[in-house]
C-alpha cells in the first residue's frame, strides 16, 4: 500500500499506470483494478496513458467509468480495468453489480488530496473503499497534502508506504517564478503584450478569476492578433475536451480559463503560465495548493517554465507573499516595461 506524493510533471500517472497493468491477470475476465479521477477529463487523459502503455500487453481490456458510458442492467463486466469517477463506478460495483468489487486488486486514487477534500467525493470514495477486499493493494497519488487530506489517507489506508515531499520541495526548481506590479486590468493586458513583444513564448496558459475576466481577455488578445481558446466552468464536458484537443495539437497558442484547468492536464509546449488574478479560496485568502496545480502545467518533464503573477493590489500582493512564503520559494520581481529584464526571463 502507498501514498505517494510528487510534483506536477514529474510521472505519477505513468507510475501508477505500469503498477496496474503489472498486476492483471489477463486469464481471468472481470474488472481488477480500479482508478479513480475526480474529473471526465482527467479520466479519459489516464486512460490515453494506459492505452498508449498497455500496447504490447494487447489482452488487457480497459473500460471507462464516466459520464456517458452506460451499462445494461443485468449485464457483466468482463474489462480487466476500469478508470473512471467515483459516482460512476459506484453505480456499476454497487447499485447495478456490474462487477464485484470485492475481486478488486488494486484500487488507485488519483488527485488524492482533491478526492478526499470534496465531501462529495470523499463519500463516495469511502463507499467504495468498504466493498473492496481487505487484501486489496491501496495506492493514493497527489502533489499536494494538507495535514486533515493526509490524516483521512493514513486512516483509509492500511501501513501503507508514505512517499512525501518537504514544502520547498512541492514547487519544481525549473519552473521561474516572477510577479509584476500593476495598477489596473488594462496594465495586467499590457504587461502581457510587452511579454509577449519580447521573448518568444511556446503555448501559454492565462488563469484568471471569472469567466467575465476571462473573455474580457479572450476579446482583447484575439484583437491584437493572438490564438485563443477559453476554457470555462460553463461548457459542457464534451466542448472542454474538444478546446483541450485543439490547444494540444497546437491550433490555439494561448489558452484562457478559469480554475477548471489547474489540475493535471497535461500540455507539453506550454511555456508560460500567467496569473492574470492570484488564485484565492472562498474567504479570500491565498490558494497555495491551487497556485502549485497552476503552475505546474509548466515545466513538465524537467523542462524550463515560467509563472507569471500579475498583481494589481496591496490584497493581491499578500496573497503572493504568503505564498513565497508557504512554498520557501522565492517569487522574483519583473518589471514589464523593461526589454531587458524581460529577455533574461526567456534566456
Amino acid at each position: 500500500n502507498l501514498i505517494a506524493q510528487s510534483q506536477s510533471g514529474t510521472g505519477k500517472t505513468a507510475a501508477f499506470v505500469l503498477a496496474m497493468l503489472s498486476r492483471v491477470d489477463t486469464s481471468l475476465k472481470f474488472p481488477q483494478v480500479l482508478c479513480l479521477s475526480p474529473t471526465y477529463e482527467l479520466a479519459i487523459q489516464t486512460g490515453e496513458v494506459a492505452a498508449k502503455m498497455a500496447q504490447f500487453c494487447p489482452d488487457i481490456q480497459l473500460q471507462y467509468a464516466v459520464r456517458g458510458e452506460e451499462v445494461a442492467r443485468g449485464a457483466k463486466l468482463a474489462c480487466h480495468i476500469i478508470i473512471g469517477t467515483p459516482g460512476k463506478i459506484l453505480d456499476w460495483g454497487v447499485k447495478f453489480r456490474a462487477f464485484d468489487l470485492k475481486k478488486v486488486r488494486v484500487f488507485v486514487l488519483d488527485e488524492a488530496d482533491v478526492m478526499i477534500a470534496t465531501q462529495g467525493h470523499q463519500d463516495q470514495c469511502i463507499r467504495i473503499h468498504k466493498h473492496l477486499a481487505k487484501d486489496c493493494q491501496m495506492m493514493f497519488f497527489s502533489a499536494t497534502y494538507e495535514r486533515e487530506v493526509m490524516e483521512f489517507a493514513e486512516y483509509i489506508v492500511e501501513n501503507p508506504m508514505i512517499i512525501r515531499l518537504k514544502r520547498e520541495q512541492e514547487s519544481l526548481n525549473n519552473i521561474k517564478q516572477y510577479y509584476v506590479r500593476c495598477r489596473s486590468q488594462d496594465e495586467k493586458y499590457q504587461a502581457i503584450q510587452n511579454i509577449y513583444g519580447v521573448i518568444t513564448v511556446g503555448q501559454a496558459i492565462i488563469f484568471c478569476h471569472t469567466r467575465k475576466t476571462a473573455s474580457w481577455l479572450a476579446g482583447k488578445m484575439s484583437k491584437d492578433g493572438h490564438s485563443v481558446a477559453v476554457l470555462s466552468g460553463d461548457l459542457t464536458v464534451e466542448q472542454r475536451l474538444a478546446v483541450l484537443d485543439r490547444f494540444r495539437q497546437g491550433h490555439e497558442k494561448v489558452l484562457i480559463t478559469t480554475n477548471v484547468l489547474s489540475r493535471g492536464i497535461d500540455v507539453e509546449q506550454v511555456t508560460i503560465v500567467v496569473n492574470f488574478d492570484m488564485p484565492m479560496d472562498q474567504q479570500g485568502q491565498a490558494d497555495c495548493e491551487t497556485y502549485l496545480h497552476r503552475i505546474g502545467r509548466t515545466g513538465r518533464f524537467g523542462k524550463n517554465g515560467i509563472a507569471i503573477n500579475l498583481v494589481d493590489s496591496e490584497k493581491s500582493m499578500d496573497i503572493c507573499r504568503t505564498i513565497e512564503g508557504h512554498f520557501l520559494k522565492q517569487i522574483h520581481h519583473l518589471d514589464a516595461d523593461n526589454v531587458d529584464e524581460i529577455e533574461k526571463i526567456g534566456s
